[in-house]
């Protein structure tokens, strides 16, 4: 058995958090270099150009890539072989609160979400995603959420006789209704099967991976492909104006799922889909 102090996660998940938010991960910004270099609309490639000054001041400079530095996601994967020494839940939350002071972080979070909606002071408490796996390890991986981008998901609980197709025509659906609101060129995190919670914590998880890195499963592979080729035929372009360039990628993660259904999650991300992991 390995112990590992909470106070440990509390230090790593309070640097990943300033992380985070500062640097825009290689992924995001080399698809965004080469979309600049393809989009075909001047004014589309002129805010692309901003969306790269805008990242390479922000990690240059050690300051927020935008000024919604998101409400906080945590995916912790512990090893069935790991004790946590402490309170988690406190520790993850400590971490966090220290890293959003620190690096002078925007506090977003409000503890009432519908009456008094009172802003916590300190960007907790974090959403967090605990599994257990094999091993003696911690893998953290935190992707501050911002709201522009978050409030444009949507959830289709469709019937298996819908298809492909039937995705295909939600998730347009959801982009176009999108549109310029969470700040194009987008990634499109999406999760097929399981339940409705299932479904929605796949797609929240499915932009954590890398957009560079397709399905395992060549259908959704290809499925994933068509889907961006179909959502930059809709000339939203990027920051809303016209383009080519709408979204950098589709993410999809499955489950398997009930006879009767098909439950469909689109988390939508704007183009600084930020995260950072470290393991212990």
């Amino acid at each position: 058995m390995r112990i590992i102090p909470a106070v440990e996660i509390s230090e790593v998940i309070a640097k990943l958090a300033i992380d985070a938010n500062y640097y825009l991960p290689a992924d995001i910004y080399n698809v965004l270099k080469n979309s600049w270099q393809t989009e075909e609309s001047p004014l589309g490639r002129e805010m692309l150009s901003q969306l790269l000054e805008n990242a390479d001041i922000a990690r240059n400079e050690n300051m927020p890539i935008c000024q919604d530095t998101g409400m906080t996601v945590i995916f912790m994967d512990i090893g069935q072989e790991v004790h946590v020494d402490g309170d988690l839940w406190a520790a993850v939350n400590a971490g966090v609160a220290r890293g959003y002071a620190e690096g002078y972080l925007r506090k977003s979070v409000v503890d009432d979400p519908l009456f008094i909606r009172k802003n916590t002071g300190d960007n907790t408490p974090a959403v967090l995603h605990v599994a257990i796996v094999p091993g003696d390890r911690i893998k953290i991986v935190l992707a501050p959420k911002g709201f522009g981008s978050e409030n444009m998901s949507a959830v289709r609980m469709l019937t298996p006789a819908a298809g492909v197709e039937g995705v295909k025509k939600f998730t347009l659906d959801t982009v176009l209704a999108a549109g310029s609101n969470p700040c194009p060129p987008m990634v499109l995190g999406m999760g097929i099967g399981g339940t409705l919670e299932k479904a929605a914590l796949l797609a929240k998880k499915a932009l954590a991976r890398p957009i560079d890195r397709r399905n395992l499963n060549p259908d959704y592979a290809n499925l994933e492909l068509e889907l961006l080729e179909l959502i930059n035929r809709t000339g939203i372009g990027p920051q809303g104006l016209g383009g080519t360039v709408t979204a950098l990628a589709v993410n999809i993660e499955y489950f398997p799922t009930h006879i009767a259904g098909m439950p469909v999650v689109i988390n939508v991300s704007c183009h600084a889909t930020r995260h950072a992991e470290f393991e212990l």
